[in-house]
């Protein structure tokens, strides 16, 4: 039973499952830590509704969507540039 599991083939199965479940981890910790509209503690959850745009503005503008934020939403921008710039060829 293991040999079929355990073949070369399933390899890239197991690691694109794995890196699935790993992201999907990494935004449970994330969300169960820093975001402002879960809480956990019971004393924080007495507190109701809060209206504090300063931490929602802090958890939603993170690092990622700050790098990203003025790029092109390109791939390979020089390759796609090359190709569509007629005055590079």
């Amino acid at each position: 039973m293991a040999n079929r599991w355990l073949r070369p083939e399933v390899f890239p199965l197991f690691a694109a499952v794995g890196v699935a479940v790993g992201i999907c981890g990494m935004q449970l910790v994330r969300n169960i830590r820093i975001n402002p509209e879960v809480r956990v503690n019971k004393e924080n959850r007495a507190a109701g509704v809060l209206e504090n745009y300063a931490e929602g503005q802090k958890y939603s503008e993170h690092f990622l969507r700050k790098y990203v934020r003025n790029k092109a939403p390109e791939i390979m921008p020089s390759i796609n540039s090359f190709f569509s710039d007629p005055g590079k060829a």
